[in-house]
């Protein structure tokens, strides 16, 4: 099917197009087959309850009390996964990351819909007050930030080594009916040596969208101001 009628189209660009189109639907059966594999990956692993630190519900209210929440009561209902995003902030990352932050943004926006399927929360090194001030700069009104620096979550998960050096993350897990908490899966933006940085683009709308343009990504990078 023809995706457009200009009837200025050169033969040349129509060819072309094709060749595109064909490319597009190809790459979009490639991801179907993808996912479904994700989905059918064995149980994962138990793994420890890991306790957190948060600050109200409401993210204007005061920073006091900080409570501790532990990973299996961020299951709000049985049957339902829980997607944790790691977000680069705290210990040796001393201002947050600017590309993590873009892509909060957007789960921000979409969390509503989100929360109809799925258990969804950001967690960092950075102590709650920072967190949840940065939360505050940024309008994540409909987001869960949990505070992980003074466990070994992030460490155990792979997104900050021994020296507190922090990495973006996304790791998803499940609940058994006896309560276990698995670890399904996590991914990180370098997949190989050759793909450094874009291994959970697919968690961001943007780059999509600036893939869309000839000039494409270009070398833009994120900001925490522009």
């Amino acid at each position: 099917m023809r995706q457009t009628n200009l009837s200025a189209e050169s033969a040349e660009y129509a060819d072309a197009r094709e060749q595109l189109r064909q490319a597009e639907i190809e790459l979009m059966r490639h991801r179907e087959r993808v996912a479904e594999l994700r989905r059918a990956l064995p149980p994962g692993p138990v793994v420890t309850d890991y306790e957190f630190e948060q600050g109200p519900a409401d993210l204007d209210a005061g920073d006091e009390p900080v409570t501790t929440v532990r990973l299996s009561e961020l299951f709000t209902r049985p049957g339902r996964d829980l997607v944790l995003y790691h977000l680069m902030y705290g210990k040796k990352q001393t201002d947050p990351c600017p590309m993590c932050t873009m892509w909060i943004d957007g789960f921000n926006g979409i969390a509503r819909h989100l929360a109809q399927t799925v258990d969804l929360a950001i967690v960092a090194a950075a102590d709650t007050p920072a967190l949840r001030a940065h939360g505050r700069s940024r309008g994540w009104t409909n987001l869960r930030l949990l505070s992980a620096g003074s466990g070994t979550f992030k460490y155990d998960l792979g997104s900050e080594d021994a020296d507190g050096v922090q990495d973006s993350t996304v790791s998803v897990f499940t609940r058994d009916d006896d309560g276990s908490i698995r670890h399904s899966y996590s991914a990180h933006p370098r997949m190989a040596d050759d793909i450094d940085q874009r291994g959970i683009d697919l968690l961001c709308p943007v780059w999509h969208i600036l893939d869309l343009t000839r000039q494409g990504r270009d070398d833009w990078f994120a900001a925490l101001t522009y």
